[in-house]
């Protein structure tokens, strides 16, 4: 009984500052992600409604995720699904100038995130950008040399025009930081990562007495390391493995996979769907070599979940997390954690359960205090 009353508690403390004085200000993002498409996409659906109730207004600019005719487009590294799309630039200077905001966010370095900058110095707003991605990173594992050497070219310069111009450059873990430096950032921020109001406010179901489920969710690609998920249920049969998401390396894992009824493969899901299917599972796999945050593992902690995260992934950097995380080190096998957590009484289980609740939602709350602090010095910096 006295757990669900702290989780209510710290839920209700974890509601916006609606007195803050970035209240009187309107914000816009500039974005080449479709939302939830990705991390960076996920990290602002979640982050936009809540950060809307301590500012004036805020607007995302960013791709439909409707199929149309465009003029040019060019494949995010690593997966066609996804795509750099040429902006509507009469409509969407229209709808800035109808919105006329007083901060803007770039949030990715293509043609959406360099508008943005352009609008920005043109109307004279404050700027910040949101550095996320480690792009340059992502092209060494997918791409050819001529091809890295071009992207990471255009990658470089894009990120220097929009760092160079905005108050602050954001980052979610510290190890970005010498990277926007050498951008040439003045200030770099680190701020932490919001979580969605639905997985907040939806009561948390119990974890069972015996450890029967385990999720992995995201993107199916090769810096996620789901090579080690499907070794771990070769070695684990009687635990069932859920892998949710999609990307250039499904049909692979399919095939890897088709002799384990242990393993059930679930596409891409909705949000809802997936806060379902994380509430039947028992403990979170995020095995990843290249993680920047790791946002799934926080979403995962808010449902009452312990995850088990690789020791790279910069969710680690967030102390006020570790009591619902479990590290991943290099050279342990997924299969020898799930294994020791299953020799774990209930108990102790269910008391990791309620602190990895209580820190991710005290993170959130932290969170959209920091970025409405960031917002009103952005809006009063020298243009």
């Amino acid at each position: 009984m006295m757990a669900k009353q702290a989780t209510a508690t710290d839920l209700l403390q974890s509601s916006p500052d609606r007195s803050h004085p970035a209240q009187r200000l309107r914000v816009a993002f500039f974005s080449d992600s479709v939302a939830e498409r990705n991390g960076a996409g996920t990290y602002y659906h979640d982050l936009l409604p809540q950060l809307g109730e301590v500012t004036s207004g805020v607007r995302m600019f960013q791709p439909s995720d409707k199929f149309r005719v465009t003029r040019l487009t060019v494949p995010m590294p690593g997966d066609p699904t996804q795509r750099l799309l040429t902006p509507n630039v009469p409509r969407l200077w229209k709808a800035f100038r109808h919105f006329r905001p007083d901060v803007v966010v770039s949030i990715t370095p293509g043609p959406f995130g360099l508008l943005g900058h352009a609008l920005a110095k043109r109307h004279g707003c404050g700027q910040l950008v949101g550095f996320h991605t480690q792009f340059e990173e992502l092209s060494r594992l997918y791409w050819n040399p001529v091809s890295r050497r071009v992207a990471n070219g255009y990658l470089t310069a894009a990120n220097r025009v929009i760092c160079r111009s905005a108050h602050a450059t954001l980052v979610n873990n510290r190890g970005l930081i010498p990277t926007v430096r050498r951008l040439g950032a003045d200030q770099a921020a680190v701020v932490g990562t919001p979580l969605p109001v639905e997985f907040m406010r939806a009561p948390v179901v119990p974890l069972r007495a015996q450890l029967k489920q385990v999720l992995f969710a995201g993107r199916l690609a090769p810096e996620k390391n789901l090579g080690a998920v499907i070794d771990a249920a070769r070695a684990c049969p009687d635990v069932r493995f859920a892998i949710a998401g999609d990307g250039p390396l499904r049909r692979k894992l399919q095939r890897q996979a088709q002799d384990l009824p242990n393993v059930c493969f679930h596409g891409w899901l909705e949000r809802h769907e997936l806060q379902a299917l994380m509430d039947e599972s028992d403990l979170l796999l995020l095995p990843s070599r290249l993680e920047t945050f790791g946002s799934i593992a926080l979403e995962a902690m808010a449902r009452g979940r312990p995850a088990l995260v690789a020791a790279g992934a910069g969710i680690h950097e967030w102390h006020s997390l570790k009591d619902g995380l479990i590290t991943l080190h290099e050279g342990e096998a997924i299969a020898d954690k799930i294994k020791d957590l299953s020799t774990q009484s209930v108990q102790a289980r269910r008391a990791r359960s309620e602190r990895a609740r209580l820190a991710a939602e005290r993170l959130n709350r932290d969170t959209i205090g920091e970025w409405a602090d960031l917002i009103l010095k952005a809006a009063r910096s020298p243009r």
